[in-house]
């Protein structure tokens, strides 16, 4: 469970870094390859996770490690561009500290990106799915450890259907394809094997990828409303399988980006209505 004065003091510490009066309800962790969203903000800042004290750093190549502050289609966010993850051998605690610090900051909403492998053979690599659910299969929880009043954490709708159908809406207006499905998160680092992809799929997973489903869990556990978007980097085929280079899945994701942040820049004033009017 997270130790909460180190939230508290990093949290201090980051809200003395961002402009006064600077409010952003929204939080937004940027996945694999999608730090680009970061460099649109309006009147924006980047403050290193280096400069905030007790905060994990990510060892991740396409993930800058830093937060970012600013306006996005006139909406204030609070950016985490990259995260760390467990196969880096961080603990849920490290995984979930951005959530928790942007919470602390007075974030109301979170909204999770990710790179994915697409399960479903309908998927096409280089699409954007809309996360309707989610199977943790990391064998970890942010919330173990916690006190035992308060850790059973209620999942039964953790993706707020009401932002989902905005998105969707948005989606649509833009001509953008957004297939929907179940998130699965494994521990990683290794990719999956022909045989794990087929149980997986036949589990219900439709994507699969190697972070969120902390994050979420720790988000739904504070209360704040979640959407998530994954960005399907390949296509899982456990009969014809070829070799997946990492390399591929970020320039993929980064090419795939674009068609997120014109996603997001429609559909942002939208879920800021929305959360206003709760």
């Amino acid at each position: 469970m997270q130790n909460a004065e180190k939230v508290q003091i990093c949290a201090r510490t980051l809200k003395n870094k961002l402009p006064d009066g600077f409010s952003p309800s929204f939080g937004l962790i940027l996945g694999t390859g999608l730090g680009g969203i970061a460099d649109s903000l309006q009147e924006g800042l980047s403050i290193s996770y280096a400069d905030l004290p007790e905060f994990p750093l990510s060892g991740v190549l396409s993930h800058e490690g830093a937060f970012a502050a600013g306006y996005f289609a006139g909406v204030p966010l609070l950016i985490q561009k990259g995260r760390c993850h467990l196969y880096e051998g961080r603990t849920p605690e490290e995984v979930c500290m951005g959530v928790r610090v942007m919470a602390a900051c007075g974030v109301k909403a979170l909204i999770a990106t990710n790179a994915a492998g697409a399960l479903d053979p309908l998927f096409k690599a280089g699409g954007l799915m809309l996360v309707a659910d989610h199977i943790n299969m990391t064998g970890q929880s942010p919330l173990t450890g916690g006190d035992p009043g308060s850790i059973f954490a209620d999942m039964s709708r953790v993706y707020d259907e009401a932002f989902a159908a905005l998105a969707e809406a948005a989606a649509l207006r833009l001509g953008l394809r957004l297939e929907k499905g179940v998130y699965m998160g494994i521990a990683g680092p290794q990719l999956e094997t022909g045989a794990e992809t087929r149980f997986y799929r036949m589990i219900g997973a439709d994507a699969i990828g190697m972070s969120t489903v902390l994050e979420v869990i720790a988000a739904r556990h504070l209360g704040l409303r979640v959407l998530a978007f994954s960005i399907l980097t390949n296509k899982n085929l456990p009969d014809s399988a070829a070799p997946v280079a990492i390399e591929d899945i970020v320039q993929t994701a980064e090419e795939c980006g674009r068609d997120l942040e014109r996603l997001l820049r429609e559909l942002m004033p939208d879920l800021a209505a929305g959360l206003e009017g709760e």
